[in-house]
């Protein structure tokens, strides 16, 4: 019959329909973290019971600066699993991660628009951890860099993204559990630094949370390789 669709194309265009519907869903979530987030940054404005917080110091500007920026790629990471991947618990872990960190990037952004800093450094990054002079003092901490570093630890090259976005089934899954937890791995140096080190309570109870919640996500992704029989790579 003329008028007869076949039943791939009618599946095909059932798929492309969803996707689009998915990703549509992805970016408004992604605009109400945002929102979300830079409303609560700015509820550093208010008082706290009649008390004066501290003017924000060289930690405490350069870990939201640089912060942001990590947290940038592991959005961007987990939005490229969300819309393509079919594994439920990788995509729940990706939609997690998605919305958390994009809800502290507009948190910290936030900050910075209050305090008039620049949304990003120009300088390098984790010149920061430098501008203490009491060091880190325990076991379980990286060295602090003497100076601003051109990259920071855990992030993906451009490489590791296109092959991210090229991979399919099985192999997405696995090269986004990889990368996600090396970029864990390597925050946490300077998470742990600005939780000790800040000036502002804000961001050192941000740096807090993000350790705690961070470290959990990683033990999971730990978990979720062996699984898979994969394994975690070297550090960046």
């Amino acid at each position: 019959m003329a008028n007869q669709v076949e039943p791939d194309a009618t599946a095909s265009g059932l798929g492309a329909q969803v996707r689009r519907q998915r990703t549509a869903l992805l970016v408004l979530g992604v605009i109400g973290a945002i929102l979300i987030g830079v409303a609560i940054g700015a509820l550093i404005r208010l008082p706290l019971n009649n008390s004066s917080e501290p003017d924000p110091g060289a930690v405490d500007i350069g870990f939201t600066q640089d912060m942001s920026a990590h947290h940038a790629q592991a959005v961007e990471m987990a939005g490229v699993v969300l819309v393509r991947s079919t594994d439920t618990d990788v995509r729940r872990l990706a939609y997690d991660i998605m919305t958390t960190q994009q809800n502290q990037v507009g948190r910290m952004q936030g900050w910075l628009q209050l305090w008039g800093k620049p949304a990003q450094g120009v300088d390098g990054y984790m010149g920061w951890m430098s501008t203490q002079s009491g060091g880190h003092g325990h076991a379980g901490t990286a060295e602090t860099p003497s100076g601003p570093m051109p990259t920071m630890p855990g992030m993906a090259t451009p490489a590791d993204l296109a092959a991210l976005r090229q991979a399919t089934g099985p192999e997405l899954d696995t090269r986004f559990l990889q990368l996600m937890l090396r970029h864990h791995q390597g925050g946490f140096p300077m998470i742990q630094y600005a939780a000790e080190h800040a000036e502002t309570t804000a961001v050192r109870t941000l740096a807090d949370t993000m350790n705690k919640t961070q470290r959990g996500e990683a033990q999971l992704i730990t978990t979720m390789l062996t699984a898979r029989g994969a394994t975690p790579l070297p550090p960046s």
